[in-house]
C-alpha cells in the first residue's frame, strides 16, 4: 500500500487555505487552487496541523479542513515539533519565509511548498537554495503555471521540433514583481527549459520613491528584457493586455490567451504566416499536481519539477531588473552578488480571508 504522507500549514489565510473562495468562478482556474485543498485533494496526503498568528483564522481552518484544535498552533516552531510532517506548507508573507524554512530543514522535514516570491532578499534566496539542497529536501515554489497542463502542452511544442530552435518568450502584463511577476518569471525560465538567465535590463517606473535606503518598501512593476544563456531573449512587458505568453521559434509560434484558457499557434516562413491548430489539453488544478509533485519526489528520490535552484533565479530576475532601474536602466549581469536591497512592506496589510463562496 502506498504511504499516505502527513502535510501540514504555516499560514492559513488566503492562499494557504481559502483563496477557492475567490476563485471559484474564474474559468481560467481548476480549482483546487489552496495549499489545503491541495492535499485535501490528494489521496497520498493528510492535513494534520496548522499554524497562524491569528485565532479566528486558525478556527476557520479548523472547521473547513477537520483538523481539531489540538492541532492548531500560532508558534511554527511548536507546529514542526509535535507534528514532524514530512510536507509542509509556507504560505505566511514573504518576509517571513526564510527563518521558516530554514527551521524546518534543520528540523528534518522532507518536503517544502512555498508560496511566492520565495523571499525578500537575494542573500535570503541564496540561503534558502543552498539548505535545501545541501539536505535534499524536495521543494517546489507556487507558481502555479509550472504545473498547468495547457502551458505542459506549450512546453511540449516549443521543444518537440516542429517549429525549430526557440528564440524568443514574453509575457505580455508584468504586474507587480513580488507578487505577481515571480508567476511570470518562472513560467518563461520553464518554457526555456530553466535555462538560468545571463543578464537583464529593466524601467521600473515607481522603484525610486519605493526605495529608502536599502530597503525596498513596496511591490514595483515595470518592464524588461531577460536574455538567458542560451541566447533566448526573453521580455516581460507592462501593459493592457491581459496575462498572456507567447512563444516564438525559428518556423512557428505558440500564444497562451486568457491566462492559460486557450493556445493557438502559427507558422511562417519569412515571407507569409498562417494560423495553425490550438493546442490541446485536459484542465487538471496545477496546485493538485504540483502536491503529487512533491509525493513522487518522497517516493522515488526524483527532482521535483520546481525546486530550490529556479526559485532562487526568479529572485535573481526581479532584483534583476530594480537593479537595472537603479543603475539608469543599465544592463546588469546575473547572478547578483553583494546585494543589499530588502523588500519589505511597512505599509502592507493583508487582505482577510474569504470564508465561503459567492
Amino acid at each position: 500500500m502506498a504511504k499516505t504522507y502527513r502535510a501540514a500549514l504555516i499560514g492559513c489565510s488566503r492562499m494557504g487555505a481559502f483563496i477557492d473562495n475567490e476563485t471559484a468562478d474564474n474559468p481560467s482556474m481548476v480549482l483546487p487552487y489552496s495549499h489545503a485543498a491541495g492535499y485535501e485533494a490528494c489521496a497520498r496526503t493528510d492535513l494534520v496541523a496548522g499554524s497562524d498568528l491569528r485565532q479566528d483564522v486558525l478556527e476557520r481552518f479548523g472547521s473547513r479542513y477537520n483538523v481539531g484544535a489540538d492541532h492548531w498552533y500560532t508558534d511554527y516552531r511548536a507546529l514542526i515539533a509535535n507534528e514532524q510532517p514530512d510536507i509542509l506548507s509556507i504560505a505566511t508573507q514573504p518576509e517571513q519565509r526564510c527563518e521558516i524554512i530554514l527551521h524546518a530543514v534543520e528540523q528534518g522535514v522532507r518536503a517544502l511548498y512555498v508560496e511566492k516570491p520565495l523571499c525578500s532578499s537575494i542573500a535570503e534566496a541564496e540561503t534558502i537554495r543552498d539548505a535545501v539542497n545541501a539536505n535534499d529536501v524536495a521543494f517546489n515554489m507556487g507558481t502555479n503555471r509550472r504545473w498547468h497542463t495547457g502551458f505542459d502542452a506549450m512546453h511540449a511544442k516549443i521543444h518537440g521540433g516542429d517549429f525549430g530552435a526557440l528564440r524568443t518568450l514574453a509575457n505580455f502584463s508584468t504586474g507587480a514583481f513580488f507578487n505577481t511577476s515571480s508567476h511570470f518569471f518562472d513560467l518563461l525560465l520553464r518554457l526555456n527549459d530553466d535555462v538560468p538567465p545571463e543578464w537583464v535590463q529593466a524601467h521600473v517606473p515607481d522603484a525610486d520613491k519605493l526605495i529608502v535606503g536599502n530597503e525596498l518598501r513596496n511591490d514595483p512593476g515595470g518592464t524588461g528584457v531577460i536574455m538567458y544563456r542560451n541566447g533566448v531573449l526573453g521580455y516581460g512587458m507592462s501593459g493592457p493586455r491581459t496575462t498572456e505568453f507567447e512563444a516564438t521559434c525559428a518556423t512557428g509560434m505558440i500564444t497562451a490567451y486568457n491566462n492559460g484558457m486557450e493556445f493557438r499557434t502559427r507558422t511562417f516562413d519569412g515571407r507569409w504566416s498562417q494560423d495553425g491548430p490550438n493546442l490541446e489539453f485536459p484542465p487538471t488544478s496545477s496546485t493538485l499536481n504540483l502536491v503529487e509533485d512533491l509525493v513522487h519526489a518522497l517516493d522515488t528520490g526524483e527532482p521535483t519539477r520546481g525546486g530550490a535552484d529556479v526559485a532562487y533565479w526568479n529572485m535573481q530576475t526581479i532584483f534583476g531588473f530594480i537593479e537595472s532601474h537603479r543603475q539608469g536602466g543599465a544592463r546588469v549581469a546575473l547572478p547578483l552578488t553583494n546585494h543589499d536591497l530588502r523588500f519589505i512592506r511597512h505599509d502592507h496589510v493583508a487582505r482577510k480571508p474569504k470564508y465561503a463562496p459567492g
